[in-house]
């Protein structure tokens, strides 16, 4: 016992008997100096703290910082008493040269306190309330799916699924239903411990006996969950507040967990169970917790046992918090970021653009607003309504069509467009200016992207052309620039009509010819259905022969068993590297042997045989394949033959050795009688 509690590394002081008084005194005595001393306390709330975490967290990748510090005081301060350090500065100097002392404070920091059934009225409750409504939501049938973060060793996870099949046979459903349970928890030591589902005798005294019966089965030290049990639970190893959370949950159970987290973390958890269940869900939490802040998304079934649906109102939706490990990363990369240093040519470039440049925009192929440059507040201008930034929608109108299809043109072709000579009013006054768009190939994160200038005119240019030989008045001059830029837009139209024409056109034969592909891939896939409809008739009558083939070895192992044992010789069989694969109940008679047993070295096990010789023995038979025989006598002067034979299979493959142990004792005894009664006649005169 006192091994076992050291492997599993949950004993802080290893001494012999006659040293642990003192230590434990000492123990006792720091404990009491830390309590009247805020010291540690303190150092812990400034900086002890936040290192020893960041000592856990580059370890082993795990942030415990939105843990109560309360609870991390606690646990820290306890490690700090085994090892008698009165500072947290010297344990931070021990965490640092000791890696084995980190995992232990890692496993302290797991609070893995758990039971089956804890708090049965609650478990009654998911029986009797929280299964019939997932039942009745799903009157059809349902391969339902539940999520128990930190199932520590796997009995809450376990329980559920127990709970399960007895709300199957006490309410009896119409449909057909099914568990899927994902048990996870931070601790992989805890997650193996719970995928093997033995636990020690003293779950007796929480689990009843009728549960005890149907859905464990007796060890020599302890219980292990049946079946039927586990096959209805995957564990996984998994971080609830860092990795990303199972989504379309029927059930999810976090009990006793969330208080251990301070408020942000259990907001941020909440709102991330209510996204991972479906509509009507249940949300199953602890004596102890509440769904806070987050009423507005669900509503209790049963509010003294803390079993809760999800609700599915999109005015209520909740802003999820996705996990991710590269938040941390990123706030460490923030905080190592030195701003750039400032030279010459860096502070002349801010001037030459502060100062002199053209105001611009930078736009992409449709149009939406991503960079703006300069005051461009005479040529854009917010739309009314709901925020649109568009080039589109925030051009002036003496530019907006002049805009338009200068961008289309720009975003074909892949060059660049000028616009000469365009009048904008803003304010009474009449605006010239100029246009340049150029769609932008390098540096490649703007590929793709447009570059529009403004540049405006200080002087109205002279008329290119005089059609008339008395000056024009300005309405005439605008109306007549109006119509040469709706004459290139409906060119530009036309073109652009054209042009889709022909794309259609030949859209439309791709499509033709994809719609004759799609029939001869349907009539295809209507084969291969009917190729699998035969197929599967083929595996289910496979199926069938198989599951009678398995039935007749269960049948042919149980008789056999029985043989063996009726026949009440002792029998041992060990594979090719004598360890010990099967033995008979008249077998542990003679050698020390429990089911445990199987899979170890027969050199290991302790025997009452005056027999130091077995294994040799045994392995010289299956070196040489010849039988050997002896006869030996054990410690409470019992006599048997021990024979080694070789073990053939079905195939005449050597595949170990079988031992048989016969008890002649009485025979012995009937010998050394004859022997005694031999001698006497012989002596008598």
């Amino acid at each position: 016992m006192p091994q076992s509690a050291i492997d599993a590394g949950l004993v802080d002081i290893i001494a012999p008997a006659a040293g642990l008084p003192k230590r434990i005194i000492a123990r006792l005595q720091h404990g009491l100096s830390t309590d009247k001393s805020k010291d540690s306390q303190d150092d812990l709330a400034k900086s002890g703290l936040d290192r020893v975490l960041s000592l856990i967290q580059a370890h082993n990748g795990q942030d415990f910082s939105p843990y109560k510090k309360s609870t991390l005081y606690r646990r820290i301060e306890r490690r700090m008493g085994v090892h008698q350090l009165g500072h947290i500065s010297d344990y931070v100097l021990l965490l640092q040269e000791n890696a084995q002392e980190l995992d232990l404070l890692f496993k302290e920091l797991l609070i893995g306190v758990t039971s089956f059934f804890r708090d049965p009225a609650a478990w009654d409750s998911l029986r009797d309330i929280a299964f019939p409504a997932l039942f009745q939501r799903h009157s059809t049938g349902r391969a339902l799916r539940a999520w128990v973060p930190a199932c520590s060793t796997g009995e809450e996870a376990y329980s559920i699924a127990i709970c399960f099949k007895e709300a199957l046979e006490i309410h009896q459903p119409s449909g057909r239903y099914s568990l899927h349970i994902f048990a996870t928890d931070l601790s992989q030591d805890a997650i193996d411990l719970a995928r093997v589902g033995h636990y020690p005798k003293d779950i007796d005294g929480k689990v009843s006996a009728e549960r005890l019966e149907r859905y464990f089965i007796a060890t020599d030290d302890g219980y292990q969950i049946s079946k039927d049990v586990r096959e209805m639970v995957i564990f996984a190893p998994q971080n609830m507040a860092q990795d990303p959370p199972f989504t379309k949950l029927d059930l999810l159970s976090c009990r006793n967990v969330l208080i251990y987290f301070g408020p942000e973390l259990q907001l941020k958890l909440l709102t991330l169970f209510h996204y991972s269940l479906t509509p009507g869900g249940v949300l199953f939490l602890g004596n102890s917790e509440t769904v806070g802040s987050t009423t507005q998304g669900f509503e209790a079934l049963d509010s003294k046992t803390r079993i809760y649906r999800r609700l599915d109102t999109s005015a209520q939706m909740l802003s999820v918090d996705f996990p991710t490990r590269l938040s941390s990363l990123s706030d460490d990369s923030d905080t190592a970021t030195l701003p750039a240093a400032k030279n010459l040519q860096l502070l002349a470039d801010q001037l030459l653009l502060r100062e002199f440049a053209p105001a611009a925009v930078l736009v992409t192929a449709s149009g939406d607003i991503i960079y703006i440059c300069g005051r461009t507040g005479r040529y854009l201008e917010p739309a009314a309504g709901k925020a649109n930034w568009n080039i589109y929608a925030m051009a002036r109108n003496g530019l907006r069509h002049a805009l338009a299809s200068a961008l289309q043109q720009v975003v074909r072709d892949r060059g660049r467009v000028e616009c000469h000579d365009l009048s904008l009013e803003d304010d009474g006054k009449t605006y010239q200016l100029d246009l340049t768009l150029k769609y932008v190939e390098d540096p490649e994160p703007l590929h793709g992207t447009v570059m529009i200038v403004f540049k405006e005119l200080r002087s109205k240019p002279p008329a290119k052309r005089q059609t008339r030989k008395k000056a024009q008045s300005p309405l005439e001059a605008q109306l007549e620039q109006s119509l040469e830029q709706a004459q290139e837009e409906v060119k530009c139209l036309r073109e652009q009509m054209q042009t889709s024409g022909e794309e259609l056109k030949s859209a439309n034969e791709e499509l033709q010819s994809t719609n004759e592909e799609l029939q001869s891939t349907n009539e295809e896939l209507t084969t291969s259905k009917e190729e699998m409809q035969s197929l599967n008739e083929e595996l289910q009558t496979v199926n069938a022969e198989l599951q009678s083939r398995v039935d007749d070895l269960s049948r042919v192992s149980d008789d056999m068993q029985n043989l063996l044992n009726s026949t009440e010789v002792a029998t041992i069989f060990l594979d090719n590297r004598l360890h010990i694969r099967r033995f008979t109940e008249q077998a542990a008679r003679v050698i020390k042997l429990i089911s445990a047993d199987v899979g170890r070295p027969l050199s290991d096990l302790a025997s009452d045989l005056a027999y130091p010789d077995l294994a040799q023995d045994a392995e010289e038979v299956l070196r040489t394949l010849i039988f050997s025989e002896k006869q030996v006598t054990a410690s409470d002067e019992r006599w048997f033959t021990v024979r080694i034979m070789p073990y053939r299979t079905m195939q005449n493959l050597i595949n170990g050795v079988v031992i048989t142990f016969i008890d002649i004792t009485l025979a012995k005894k009937l010998e050394a009688e004859l022997r005694e009664t031999v001698e006497r006649i012989e002596n008598q005169p």
